[in-house]
């Protein structure tokens, strides 16, 4: 259970940010939008990189969280925030038919696909799991929870070398990220015999 928790967590941290941002980001229309790819990301992708402590990688990371969970539209983000109602209930059926809903609406806003991504990671459908991280990743290429979700997929298939060299890269975007580093060291002794 600690593990599937875990999971939702590095995918996208969908469930604490169902406790969070959709409801700020929702109920305050007046909230200025961030262009999805706009110069703000690069310079804070940069920060994050080469920030010094946790606290300051943690706040880096959910000011770039802020700005995935940001639709642009009232209409997506309030399917989001049910979404995000029904993962939290382990409503799973109902997520996944809103979610199904949302990446028709914003087909270009990662993080619907991220958040379909965890949703069928938690039900242990892997397959369409790893599809759904295929568009986060095609749509935002540094998503380091996609991308450490991936790890974390690859490892329940009992595929080490490539759980490995996802959290690796998962790694190089968000150093400070002590659940992906711990991840990454507790593969490194069934890795290490592997040819990376």
């Amino acid at each position: 259970m600690f593990t599937k928790w875990l999971a939702g967590l590095l995918i996208g941290m969908a469930v604490l940010v169902a406790m969070t941002a959709p409801f700020t980001v929702f109920a305050a229309a007046t909230v200025e939008r961030v262009e999805q790819r706009s110069p703000e990301l690069d310079t804070l992708f940069e920060t994050l990189k080469t920030a010094k402590t946790r606290p300051e990688a943690a706040r880096i990371a959910r000011e770039i969280q802020r700005i995935w969970s940001q639709s642009g539209s009232d209409t997506a983000d309030l399917l989001m925030e049910r979404a995000d109602e029904a993962i939290a209930e382990e409503e799973f059926p109902l997520a996944i038919e809103i979610l199904d809903r949302l990446v028709v609406l914003q087909p270009d806003w990662a993080e619907a696909w991220n958040r379909r991504a965890t949703v069928f990671f938690l039900t242990d459908d892997y397959r369409r799991s790893v599809a759904d991280i295929g568009e986060v990743l095609r749509l935002e290429p540094r998503h380091y929870g996609a991308i450490a979700g991936l790890g974390l997929i690859y490892r329940s298939m009992g595929d080490d070398k490539r759980a490995f060299k996802a959290f690796e890269q998962a790694l190089e975007i968000y150093p400070q990220n002590d659940s992906v580093r711990e991840s990454l060291e507790e593969l490194r002794p069934s890795a290490e015999g592997l040819d990376l």
